[in-house]
């Protein structure tokens, strides 16, 4: 039986504390290149784009919302409908949003997707997509559980009913199962009937819709009335802000696949893993005889059943005799943890934002709408940044009322405003910004144009701006 082409949605809003101190609020673990060349939502979306399948809808806040467009572009894929959530709000406000979107035809499938997720076949799951298609289009709505491989305590599970096959394209789903204690998880896995629940589903958008009208209608009222009443931002389709507000912050299990009767289960026999943490990623790395995995520069000397992970080329890791250890050394921070500890980063990221450490939630590259920037050097009245601008991406028409500054192109050709004049400076020419000037820096070539910023002044915050004229729309104060 034919079906309609499967419309993807993923789901972008994520903070991944537990990947601390590579994920962290401002870049989180979606966006960053674990496992591969590609980031997981860029593999997330690559592995949903191909015959069968249309433009992902991309669920996501306002300050990701350039990254996941340019995380798409660079590898080719353009994206369908970019909804912009105006708060975290959980799953449900989320995958409802988008049915909402999406129904303009009731009867299309939608395949709702976390962004952050690892899966090493991709067209193997593309054949178990398709094998749960036919029970969607029939009103069912359809979770994929993945065959257990050891009884884990991190995951929640899908029980399945006596005798069901596994090899079936889609079998009634008997009941959902909490994160178990060790001791039901190897009960479990031993009993048979019981996955992995990946968090993955599909239906039809009139079938969700119907399932929110049953089981949550006030939540349903208010996130139609948050689609109805969206603006288009830049390209972007803005949810209405007073409306979501009223959504309640819920998860589409709790919300709706915990009281649900039309459930059924395809089992995913491949590789799959959420990801969680630092022992999920070292299970996927190429592990050496003593279970020593290494990213980056890194060396291991006499280590057993470790993790070593530099995330900057100019920082040599080096680790000798450790035994059960995790660290991930970055430019501002170092992890240095036993595994079994691991599982605790979410809480130490909240005792870190208590004591206000600016590395709980900040990444040393500050991602904007026209490229980044990372801090090379702060002193008291001076600052050293290398800044990266997008080809054609231009920064804001602005000036600053307590720092000069000084621009040397280091590659690519910038055409720079200062006042009144304008002018295009090449690798290895410079321009000075006196204090109090209007000016603009773009890129107005093919390629990534990248300069080193001299600021030097009495506050260097990215607060001190005042903002003439700019392309992303953002107002008085914002940064960059």
């Amino acid at each position: 039986m034919s079906h309609p082409d499967i419309v993807p949605v993923i789901l972008c809003g994520g903070s991944g504390t537990r990947l601390w101190p590579l994920s962290r609020k401002s870049y989180p673990k979606q966006f960053t290149q674990l496992i591969g060349d590609h980031s997981l939502y860029q593999q997330a979306a690559a592995r949903l784009t191909c015959e069968g399948f249309v433009a992902p809808v991309i669920v996501t806040n306002s300050d990701f919302r350039f990254i996941v467009t340019q995380q798409l572009s660079a590898i080719g894929i353009d994206p369908g409908t970019v909804l912009i959530e105006p708060e975290a709000r959980n799953t449900a406000p989320a995958l409802l949003a988008a049915a909402i979107v999406i129904a303009q035809n009731p009867d299309a499938l939608i395949l709702a997707s976390p962004s952050d997720h690892y899966i090493q076949d991709a067209s193997q799951f593309r054949d178990s997509v398709r094998k749960g298609a036919t029970a969607a289009a029939a009103g069912q709505i359809v979770t994929f559980g993945i065959t257990p491989t050891r009884p884990e305590t991190g995951y929640g599970y899908l029980e399945l009913d006596e005798g069901a096959a596994t090899d079936a394209d889609a079998t009634p789903l008997k009941g959902f199962v909490e994160k178990p204690d060790s001791q039901n998880a190897a009960r479990m896995i031993a009993e048979g009937r019981f996955l992995w629940n990946s968090g993955v589903f599909l239906y039809s958008a009139r079938t969700l819709m119907d399932a929110f009208r049953t089981h949550a209608p006030e939540l349903f009222e208010n996130v139609q009335s948050a689609v109805t009443q969206a603006r288009s931002d830049l390209g972007f389709l803005r949810l209405d802000a007073q409306a979501w507000a009223r959504c309640d912050d819920v998860s589409v299990d709790f919300a709706i696949m915990e009281r649900a009767d039309n459930l059924s289960v395809v089992t995913h026999p491949g590789d799959w893993s959420d990801l969680g943490g630092w022992e999920a990623v070292r299970q996927h790395m190429d592990l050496d005889d003593a279970g020593v995995g290494t990213h980056g520069a890194a060396l291991a000397v006499e280590c057993r059943e470790t993790l070593l992970r530099s995330e900057n080329d100019s920082l040599q890791l080096v680790g000798l005799g450790l035994d059960n250890i995790v660290v991930v050394a970055m430019k501002d921070a170092v992890l240095v943890a036993d595994r079994n500890h691991v599982a605790d980063l979410g809480e130490v990221v909240k005792q870190m934002r208590v004591q206000q450490i600016a590395q709980a939630d900040t990444s040393p590259r500050d991602f904007r709408p026209w490229g980044f920037f990372e801090t090379l050097t702060l002193r008291d009245r001076f600052q050293v940044k290398r800044i990266v601008v997008n080809p054609g991406a231009a920064l804001s028409l602005q000036s600053h009322v307590h720092r000069s500054e000084h621009w040397i192109v280091v590659a690519g050709t910038a055409r720079v405003t200062v006042d009144d004049e304008v002018k295009l400076v090449s690798e290895n020419q410079s321009v000075y910004v006196p204090l109090g000037v209007v000016h603009r820096m773009e890129n107005p070539g093919k390629v990534a144009m990248e300069l080193i910023e001299v600021q030097t002044g009495t506050y260097l915050g990215e607060d001190d701006i005042i903002r003439y004229k700019d392309v992303y729309a953002r107002g008085q104060g914002a940064k960059g």
